[in-house]
């Protein structure tokens, strides 16, 4: 097994005026933890997919059987700052999937692509929704077509680009790609880790890169308000990391055929955003926090209310078996934030949102 970074998501994050709740250890100390922990070496480089050269001669040193690619920009309201993070988001993310796309066709065409992509790229349609395709009759004809995308910002903008260009990429070169569109993802740790700390993963609580489950925890530890935007009837799906990661074993196990392009739909329960707050606020409760929940003026434009009833069977066709309810969840995210809440102290003010979609810049009122 081998993994490339190039430590970017350090450098956003410090760029909005926060860190990772969770201290992580230089990579040196982490891979030391793999090993030890798992009696393998994983190899390392630090590099950037958006440089083609990096890519291809990764591909060509290592072989894979598989690829996971996670090495994106993935926040909505970073890529919405301003023309200059916009223009950075698709260049990062576009760039480096098309690297990519061709460094497979040209070293390693049998591999399999496990692209992350989001369940943000569907948006909120007033119809159910399928797992990437659904069929459709018109005048008369009928087609298996991709079920049209209504993305919310330009981040979601180039994930939906890259499920188009890979999408193309199987078609005409018969490469292989599992496009997993992903609901929220929360937690610090999976099972396989035990008690070591060296191991946990980041846990980013701030308004750019802080999904809205972090912020609420994050705000809960430290005595803060929990923040749901508007009127916080927005619907999202959720999923603990332990099971994301079940998830992605399953896909990889199981890999399409040559020039198959299949979407995975990956959570585990949908859920209000306002109920998520409340419990976020009642798990709280029963380790002596006491937060309130206020709401803040939304600085996003998004439906506050919709209809959203996602289909996601395939994994579970697969043996996806959820293994943690939400609440259990958020209670280990809890103790894990309570002990290091001081990191979140020292960029509280990074929780309060002023990137806004009208271009502006100021922060959210209470409402």
């Amino acid at each position: 097994m081998s993994g490339i970074d190039n430590y970017s998501r350090r450098d956003w994050v410090a760029e909005v005026g926060s860190q990772s709740a969770m201290p992580i250890l230089r990579m040196t100390e982490r891979l030391e933890a793999f090993r030890e922990n798992f009696g393998a070496n994983l190899q390392f480089q630090r590099g950037n997919i958006t440089d083609y050269d990096t890519v291809a001669n990764m591909l060509r040193h290592h072989q894979p059987d598989a690829i996971v690619h996670l090495a994106e920009m993935p926040s909505a309201p970073y890529s919405m700052i301003d023309a200059q993070h916009a223009v950075y988001t698709h260049q990062n993310n576009l760039m480096g999937t098309l690297n990519l796309l061709f460094a497979m066709r040209d070293i390693t065409p049998d591999a399999h692509l496990l692209k992350l992509g989001t369940m943000g790229e569907y948006g909120t349609p007033n119809v159910d929704i399928p797992e990437g395709f659904f069929e459709i009759e018109f005048r008369g004809r009928k087609d298996t077509l991709p079920f049209p995308r209504q993305p919310g910002s330009f981040y979601h903008l180039t994930k939906v680009h890259d499920s188009a260009n890979i999408m193309f990429a199987c078609r005409m070169w018969g490469l292989r790609s599992t496009d997993i569109m992903q609901g929220v993802v929360f937690g610090t740790r999976i099972d396989a880790m035990g008690d070591d700390e060296r191991l946990v993963t980041r846990l980013d609580f701030d308004q750019a890169f802080g999904t809205a489950i972090n912020r609420f925890c994050a705000q809960a530890a430290i005595g803060l308000p929990i923040t749901p935007y508007g009127k916080g009837a927005q619907t999202r799906g959720f999923l603990p990391l332990r099971d994301s990661i079940q998830c992605f074993t399953l896909a990889l196990e199981t890999p399409p055929e040559e020039g198959e392009y299949r979407v995975f739909n990956q959570f585990e329960e949908t859920y209000v955003i306002s109920e998520l707050a409340e419990m976020v606020r009642e798990v709280a409760d029963r380790l002596g926090l006491n937060p309130e929940v206020r709401h803040l003026e939304n600085p996003r434009k998004e439906m506050e209310e919709h209809y959203f009833n996602p289909d996601h069977s395939k994994l579970l066709e697969l043996g996806y078996e959820p293994t943690h309810d939400i609440k259990t969840e958020i209670e280990a995210v809890l103790k894990d934030l309570i002990k290091n809440k001081s990191r979140i102290e020292a960029r509280s003010e990074s929780l309060l949102p002023d990137i806004r979609w009208d271009g502006t810049r100021r922060k959210s009122d209470y409402r």
